[in-house]
């Protein structure tokens, strides 16, 4: 594993999230949430483009067609790669008023799933929502406060799922249809310093690397759990993680700089920035949504 990490976005996102590498593009797609952004890096020179939404956009997912499917915070969207808005394709199960949508993807089927946030944060009110390449919505999952780490393992054996405040890590066993079985708890983070469960993603070995908010690292954790590498991040707030690159060996990391005192950022003045590193093991091509 590589000991450098390089700061490759340098304008912050109030809440940046969901990173996306498009094999097809070659390039990085990421949500600022709170801004109703997305963005797209291209690599090769650096460039940066955004599309603005008129909602707060919590994750999305790329589709087969072009365009993109997106988690708004009062539904999940088609939208063209001009950035209109087209057909809504769920409601927010958990209702707008008090809560939206934040990390999501697409599984290895084509269909997308997203989850909502509980913002009065006193139950786990957040659901876990999947639309299939027919437009259908369907809840899969509850009984969390703050969806976050959804990711797929590569022999599609299993779906993991974090809840961000209760310092917990989830994972569900998948028939081959990719229905999901009843919840397994994997992993209880320490409460302290160390941080908490945000965004996740899969390498091509089965291992999940894990953005530990509060932390300034990332962790890289066997199937069941067990923790076998970690990267120091620049910032106390990482969010998510995504492989990229030609290879799939660049390692993306976004952050946040949300809610932060003036203190807080000038001792962390990267927050909400684009980090890269490189790593040994590749990632797995981050599937199209089918619909």
């Amino acid at each position: 594993m590589s000991e450098t990490l390089t700061c490759v976005v340098r304008q912050p996102s109030e809440l940046g999230e969901c990173p996306v590498w498009s094999v097809r593009e070659q390039a990085l797609y990421w949500a600022d949430i709170l801004a109703g952004q997305l963005h797209r890096l291209d690599p090769r020179d650096g460039c940066v483009s955004t599309l603005q939404l008129p909602e707060e956009l919590g994750c999305f997912g790329l589709r087969e067609q072009g365009g993109f499917i997106v988690a708004l915070r009062t539904g999940i969207y088609l939208l063209d790669a001009q950035g209109q808005l087209g057909e809504r394709l769920a409601d927010n199960p958990s209702g707008a008023e008090h809560s939206r949508f934040n990390d999501g993807r697409v599984d290895p089927w084509g269909r997308f799933w997203a989850g909502t946030l509980w913002q009065p944060r006193d139950r786990n009110g957040g659901q876990l929502v999947r639309v299939d390449a027919q437009h259908r919505a369907q809840v899969v999952a509850g009984d969390v406060m703050v969806s976050n780490g959804l990711a797929f393992s590569p022999d599609r054996a299993w779906v993991y799922h974090s809840d961000t405040p209760n310092h917990v890590l989830y994972r569900y066993p998948l028939d081959a249809d990719g229905q999901p079985g009843p919840r397994q708890l994997l992993r209880e983070f320490p409460r302290g310093s160390g941080g908490r469960p945000d965004g996740a993603a899969f390498d091509s070995a089965g291992c999940y690397w894990s953005a530990q908010f509060d932390g300034g690292r990332v962790l890289r954790l066997s199937p069941d759990g067990q923790v076998l590498a970690e990267i120091q991040v620049p910032t106390r707030w990482p969010t998510m993680v995504a492989f990229g690159g030609d290879d799939l060996r660049t390692l993306y990391i976004t952050s946040s700089r949300e809610n932060r005192s003036a203190e807080d950022l000038a001792a962390w003045p990267l927050s909400g920035c684009v980090f890269a590193t490189r790593v040994d093991v590749p990632g797995c091509p981050e599937p199209l949504f089918a619909g």
